[in-house]
C-alpha cells in the first residue's frame, strides 16, 4: 500500500472539524507490571508486561499508536483501510471513527464474504458506522499498486479518501510507535511483541536505547516479516534502527488460528495471573516466551518485556440486532 507521506502529525494542516486524537484521552505512557512466573522465574528472567492494552479501552494498544498519526492525517477526511474477516485494525478503526465523528471505509478481503452473515467482528465494525467493501483476494493481494488502488477508491466511492495499509502500517504508524520503544528505554533487556504486518516492530526497534534488542513473535505463516519490517523501517526513518528478530515458530496455523493447546495455555495465564489473554496476537506471543525461556534463549539475570497489545474480542450483546454483509452499510 502506498505510504501517504513522510510527515509527523504535527506537520498536517488542519481545518475545522479535523479530528483531534488527543480527546480521545489515551492513557500515555502505559504502565509496566512485573509479574512472577516461575517457568521464567527458574531460568532467573525477570517478567515485565507492558501494559498498551489500557491505552484507550476501544484504540487499544498498538492500534492506538499506529491509528493516531494517520488520524490526524486525515484531518478530517473519510478514512480508508483494508483488512481480513477478522481484523483488529477494522474495528479499531471503525471505534475512533465513531468516536471522533469520522466515516470510514474497510476494505475487506474476500469477495465470497460479501453475501453471508457478517461475522461477531465485522458485525461490530458497521454497528460503529464503518462502511464494508468486500474485494476478491487477488486484488486484494496488489492493492499497493497505485492502480490497483486506485479502482478500489473508485469502486468504494471514498476517491477523496485517506488511504491506510492493512494493518495500519505505513510511515506514520511506525514512527507513532517509536514511542513505544522509548517509554521501555531503560526497563528491559529485550522487549518482545507479535507481529502481523511488522509496523509495531519497526516502531518498537528504533525507539529502544542500545544494549536493547526487539523481539518479534509472528502470529502468520510464512518467513515474509524480516523484510517487511526493514522496508518499514527504511520508509519511515532512512534505513534500519535498532537491534530486533522475527521468530516464526508460534503462529499455530495462521492468523486468527488456534489450538486447543494454546487455549488451555491463555486460560492457565489468565488463572496465574488476573490477566485477560487476547488470543490471536498476546497469547501466541506469551506462549512463543515460555517456550524460548525453556529453550534458554534468555540469559540469567534478564529483564525480558512483553507488549500486550490486546484485550479479548467482546461481540455485540445480542447476535439477532448484527447486520448482515447485504445491508446498507456494505457495498461490492
Amino acid at each position: 500500500m502506498p505510504d501517504n507521506g513522510r510527515v509527523t502529525s504535527s506537520d498536517v494542516p488542519r481545518r475545522d472539524g479535523a479530528p483531534e486524537t488527543a480527546a480521545l484521552r489515551p492513557r500515555l505512557p502505559s504502565p509496566v507490571e512485573e509479574v512472577m512466573d516461575e517457568r521464567f522465574g527458574r531460568r532467573g528472567v525477570r517478567l515485565l508486561l507492558k501494559r498498551d492494552d489500557l491505552i484507550h479501552p476501544e484504540l487499544i494498544g498498538n492500534k492506538w499508536r499506529k491509528l493516531a498519526p494517520n488520524l490526524d492525517a486525515a484531518a478530517g477526511r473519510t478514512l480508508l483501510t483494508f483488512g481480513g474477516a477478522y481484523s483488529n485494525h477494522l474495528r479499531a478503526t471503525a471505534a475512533a471513527g465513531r468516536l471522533l465523528g469520522l466515516d470510514t471505509v474497510g476494505v475487506v478481503r474476500g469477495q465470497e464474504l460479501a453475501d453471508r452473515p457478517l461475522n461477531p467482528s465485522l458485525a461490530r465494525c458497521v454497528s460503529d458506522g464503518m462502511r464494508l467493501h468486500f474485494i476478491d483476494r487477488s486484488t486484494y493481494r496488489r492493492a499497493a499498486e497505485p492502480e490497483v488502488l486506485a479502482g478500489i477508491l473508485r469502486a468504494a466511492d471514498a476517491e477523496d479518501a485517506c488511504a491506510v495499509p492493512e494493518g495500519g502500517s505505513n510511515s506514520l504508524a511506525v514512527r507513532g510507535c517509536r514511542a513505544l520503544g522509548e517509554e521501555l528505554r531503560g526497563r528491559a533487556d529485550v522487549v518482545a511483541v507479535a507481529c502481523g504486518t511488522g509496523g509495531t516492530l519497526a516502531g518498537l526497534a528504533a525507539g529502544l536505547a542500545p544494549g536493547q534488542r526487539a523481539l518479534g513473535v509472528a502470529v502468520l505463516k510464512g518467513d515474509f516479516l524480516d523484510r517487511e519490517t526493514a522496508a518499514l523501517q527504511t520508509l519511515a526513518f532512512g534505513g534500519r534502527r535498532g537491534s530486533w528478530t522475527v521468530d516464526t515458530r508460534f503462529h499455530f496455523g495462521g492468523y486468527a488460528r488456534t489450538t486447543g493447546e494454546l487455549e488451555d495455555f491463555a486460560r492457565d495465564f489468565e488463572e496465574r495471573h488476573a490477566l485477560p489473554v487476547e488470543r490471536l496476537y498476546v497469547a501466541k506471543l506469551l506462549y512463543g516466551l515460555v517456550a524460548l525461556a525453556e529453550e534458554g534463549a534468555f540469559p540469567p539475570g534478564s529483564r525480558l518485556a512483553a507488549v500486550v497489545t490486546g484485550a479479548p474480542f467482546l461481540p455485540l450483546r445480542d447476535p439477532r440486532t448484527a447486520p448482515r454483509a447485504g445491508g446498507q452499510a456494505v457495498s461490492r
